[in-house]
């Protein structure tokens, strides 16, 4: 059917496939061969889509069934080739008769399994190319549909043929229609009518009382205090009532539908009518369910799309006028195709059908520019507004509604121009699509939004789960919003796949489209690994408990045993660093050995990137090695005051690429760990860890040098800070040009205090010599010689 592209065909190769279940992989190679030689033999005959789309399912089957038959047979040839291997090659003067029997088992069953990895390889490749010829024959098919040209509605000829068809259609109607009354006649005399009251009874509370009160339920759950806080409450609401207003009328039909099986009142040509009938009402309901949870008319505040209350008004009409003319269109072609009509009246309905929809989309592109219009004016008021009182330009946009217009436009001149050649079949798809292509990027926006907002909500840090998961797992608020924003990533993807399949589903058979999907669950061959979705999961998986284990190891080293021993905080920063890198490593290696890849190819890996690493990741590797012999050795350790270059300070933290020093300012200096082992350091805290002061100055020839030593070692013994032991020290360093040069040694605790400690002495010994009339430093006298020859100054 070409147009709608909703129609459901059975698949009749699930049942062979589910019988095909608990057979061996051998069985089921035959049997997939059996339904490939079934399908291409039914291939020369086939011509309607229906047909076709049914071999393509039955070839792809057979495709997936070889494949996975060799998947499941490869394993054993593997375990084989190794028990054979164990037996080492027959010796030539023969070997023992038992061993020789178990050899030529083996080597028989080796042979069976490997000619039916064999036969499987070469069917799945057969029925690849057979689906693809397939596909091709479709589109070829639905390209000749499209490209029919019938006689145009202006031609008379068409018409003439129309009315003189008439008759004969308008008998085979009636016929349809006698058929339909005895059936239901013959089975309400033998069953009654209970079934079909029944269903209708449930249909009519599916359609009316229940569907009201969900609607109206939701609405109040979204409106009290117990709703989520937030873009959630809108969205949830919004997909809640697009689920209450699409299922209920769909299981209303359903409902009736079943109750007419019940009794056998449906004829046998018109069962595809009742299926159709089914599905052109979820169809409708869909379209107008959406159409009302998006636009909402008489609650602006709870709209999603950013239009006026006139526009949401007047494209509410139209969208259930859009709904009903897609389920009406639905129910006459496949009346007309069970009543067997002449091709000229289903041209002719077509033709009407599409005329139809091009005035209904016309009808919608005038009231989007008439939006247009009113959105224009507005933001025009806005922009003088804004220009006058000197404010950034802040006028609303509505670039949506050009493309949407374009597009609309494009459609119709498209729709026009085809109808009017004769082309109805392209016309009618034509405006179709652009119905069904509304339908399916609005739906997908919303689903989009509730994606996102039920994700970030789930995983908030003050959701209900959130709450939980930080109290029971310690995983920082920043944790959980990002886990948040990964989940809203793949939910997003998720249903972008699904509105693509939607929006293509009339132009071929979708399964083809995804078999991608099933190649990748079956296994993407690498080198001689095959990697299996379900094999990435649990490497994931085990990496990430392998991590929570480290965690966990590193915790208890850190917080329970390394206090405990007499480890400087050195030593024990240095074991906890080691110990947390080896257990990413061997979190890592675990991973790799859940996804089939053992260590013998990691080193040949590691030896392939080894020329890669040498050069371009050099610095890197040479700070890494570093790091892991500061960590061994500790010529420095956390604690120590170190001096590089100009730059001295604490050692706060060290890893494996490079150490991080607190300065005098507290900003933090990160220096490689490379300068750290090959260029000069100096440690003022490695082997002692006191700090020694040194002052200096002069005095004149003079002075009382007993009176000053005194004074200087009696300043040094005031200040707390000075250490008694070493004792502090006084000593002439030299006598020159009438001053004596003293030098004095004091230590203290830690080097850390030589600055300002040494700076509150130097503060001290300038009051007491001031007090005491000692001069630290003899005046320079500056004798002027003036030149007799010199003329005098002005």
């Amino acid at each position: 059917m070409v147009g709608t592209g909703l129609s459901v065909e059975p698949a009749r190769a699930a049942p062979q496939a589910a019988a095909s279940a608990g057979l061996t992989p051998q069985l089921r190679i035959e049997q997939a061969g059996k339904l490939f030689a079934s399908t291409q033999h039914a291939m020369d005959d086939a011509d309607a889509p229906e047909t076709l789309k049914t071999l393509s399912e039955q070839a792809a089957q057979a495709q997936r069934e070889a494949e996975s038959s060799v998947q499941a047979l490869a394993p054993e040839l593997a375990q084989l080739d190794a028990r054979i291997e164990q037996l080492g090659p027959a010796p030539e003067g023969g070997e023992v008769a038992d061993i020789a029997r178990q050899r030529k088992a083996l080597e028989r069953q080796r042979d069976q399994i490997d000619a039916a990895i064999k036969r499987g390889k070469l069917l799945a490749e057969d029925a690849r190319q057979l689906g693809e010829a397939i596909e091709k024959m479709r589109a070829q098919q639905f390209g000749e549909q499209l490209g029919r040209k019938v006689g145009s509605p202006l031609s008379p000829a068409l018409w003439r043929q129309f009315f003189a068809q008439l008759p004969d259609d308008v008998g085979r109607f009636q016929s349809l229609y006698r058929q339909a009354g005895n059936g239901m006649r013959q089975a309400t005399a033998r069953h009654g009518w209970a079934a079909p009251l029944v269903g209708a009874a449930v249909a009519l509370v599916l359609l009316f009382p229940l569907r009201l009160w969900l609607r109206h339920l939701g609405r109040r759950y979204a409106a009290s205090e117990r709703a989520p806080a937030g873009r959630l409450r809108r969205t949830g609401l919004a997909v809640w009532l697009l689920l209450v207003g699409t299922l209920m009328p769909w299981l209303a039909s359903l409902a009736m539908v079943a109750g007419l099986h019940e009794i056998s009142a449906i004829a046998p040509r018109l069962e595809r009518v009742a299926e159709q009938f089914s599905l052109a009402t979820l169809v409708a309901a869909f379209i107008g369910a959406l159409a009302a949870c998006l636009l909402v008319p008489k609650r602006p505040s709870w709209r999603l799309l950013d239009i006026d209350d006139l526009a949401a008004l007047r494209l509410r009409r139209f969208a259930w006028a859009a709904a009903g003319l897609t389920w009406l269109t639905m129910l006459l072609r496949a009346v007309n195709a069970a009543a067997r009509t002449s091709q000229v009246g289903t041209v002719t309905l077509d033709g009407l059908i599409a005329l139809t929809y091009v005035v209904l989309i016309m009808s919608m592109l005038v009231t989007l520019a008439a939006l247009h219009r009113r959105r224009a004016a507005e933001a025009a008021r806005v922009e003088q507004e804004d220009a006058g009182s000197g404010r950034a330009p802040s006028a609303p946009r509505s670039g949506w509604l050009v493309v949407a217009r374009l597009g609309g436009y494009l459609s119709i001149g498209a729709a026009l121009v085809a109808t009017l050649l004769g082309y109805l079949n392209f016309a009618m798809f034509t405006a179709q699509q652009m119905v069904w292509g509304t339908v399916v990027v609005l739906a997908t926006t919303l689903l989009l939004r509730f994606a996102d907002d039920f994700a970030l909500w789930l995983l908030a840090p003050g959701s209900a789960l959130g709450r939980m998961l930080r109290l029971s797992t310690g995983l920082p608020p920043g944790r959980l919003e990002q886990a948040g924003v990964l989940l809203s990533a793949i939910l997003r993807i998720a249903v972008v796949m699904l509105g693509i399949t939607a929006f293509i589903a009339p132009f071929g058979n979708v399964s083809a489209l995804y078999g991608w999907l099933e190649t990748l669950a079956g296994g993407i061959r690498i080198g001689d690994n095959l990697l299996r979705p379900s094999s990435v999961l649990w490497a994931i998986g085990v990496l990430v408990l392998a991590l929570a284990l480290m965690q966990v190891v590193q915790r208890w080293l850190v917080d329970t045993y390394l206090p405990k021993t007499e480890l400087d905080l050195g030593a024990r920063n240095s074991i906890s660093t080691v110990a947390r890198y080896l257990g990413i490593v061997l979190a890592v290696l675990w991973s790799l050995a859940t996804l089939g890849i053992g260590f013998e190819k990691l080193a040949l890996l590691a030896s392939a990137l080894s020329v890669g690493i040498g050069f371009g990741l050099q610095a890197i590797t040479q700070n890494f090695v570093s790091g892991l012999i500061l960590l061994a050795e500790r010529p420095v350790k956390i604690g120590d005051w170190v001096k590089i270059g100009d730059q001295e300070g604490d050692i706060r933290r060290i890893s494996v690429r490079s150490t991080e020093i607190q300065v005098g300012d507290r900003s933090t200096l990160i220096v490689p760990n490379s300068e750290l082992i090959t260029k000069t350091i100096r440690n003022m805290t490695t082997a002692n860890a006191l700090g020694r002061i040194q002052i200096q100055f002069s005095v004149p020839l003079g002075t009382d040098m007993g009176r000053l030593r005194a004074l200087l070692l009696g300043i040094y013994a005031a200040n707390e800070t000075v250490l008694e032991h070493p004792e502090p020290s006084v000593f002439i360093d030299s006598i020159s040009g009438g001053q004596v040069a003293i030098n004095s040694f004091a230590y203290v605790p830690s080097s850390r205090n030589v600055y300002g400690t040494r700076s509150e002495l130097l503060f001290e010994l300038l009051q007491q010599a001031a007090a005491q009339g000692i001069a630290l430093v003899t005046p320079t006298d500056i004798h002027l010689v003036r030149d007799p020859a010199a003329p005098a100054p002005t």
